[in-house]
């Protein structure tokens, strides 16, 4: 092969190669400087839209403050736990009357009903509860106290059935029946 012929092969090989590299090493530095930005998007938006659990509300309380708004939830959530176990309960029975032949849409709107019933039976119950608590707190103890009324935390129904397994996490009692 003529020396010149095979300079001038090498050198178009040797300007692809760099080609394919430079393409390769900027394909890789958007990638992962993209995904360093999304992650940085989804943690401020995970810190910004969360309210914080029961747990870390009432771990900013007085020990002794703390330990009687645990108590009086506690009681509270025991206190509405056979409406949560109803609701529960009619909506299972409304599911498996659902799929039963033939299908009997007034049965299965009737437990649907009943089991709507019994879970606002059971709210109505844990939030006269908590405005009882809220009545014995000082106003800056209230304020943080008052931000369980928000409603559920994150952790959707894992948390819940994580919590309902733990005997010790009684203090979310009012929280894992819903």
């Amino acid at each position: 092969m003529n020396p010149r012929l095979l300079a001038i092969v090498l050198g178009i090989a040797l300007a692809i190669s760099v080609g394919i590299n430079l393409f390769a090493a900027t394909a890789a530095y958007t990638a992962l400087s993209g995904q360093k930005k999304i992650e940085r998007a989804l943690e401020n938006r995970g810190e910004e839209g969360r309210r914080p659990s029961a747990r870390e509300l009432l771990a900013t309380l007085e020990p002794e403050t703390r330990r009687e708004v645990r108590r009086a939830l506690r009681e509270a959530g025991l206190r509405a736990r056979p409406d949560f176990q109803a609701a529960r309960q009619a909506r299972a029975e409304a599911v498996e009357a659902a799929r039963t032949e033939p299908f009997d849409r007034a049965r299965v709107d009737a437990l649907l009903a009943q089991s709507r019933q019994a879970e606002l039976r059971g709210r109505q119950r844990l939030e006269t509860d908590a405005l009882a608590v809220l009545a014995t707190l000082d106003p800056e103890d209230r304020q943080v106290v008052a931000a369980i009324l928000a409603g559920r935390s994150r952790g959707g129904r894992d948390g819940e059935r994580a919590r309902q397994a733990d005997p010790r996490s009684s203090s979310e009692a009012p929280r894992a029946e819903r």
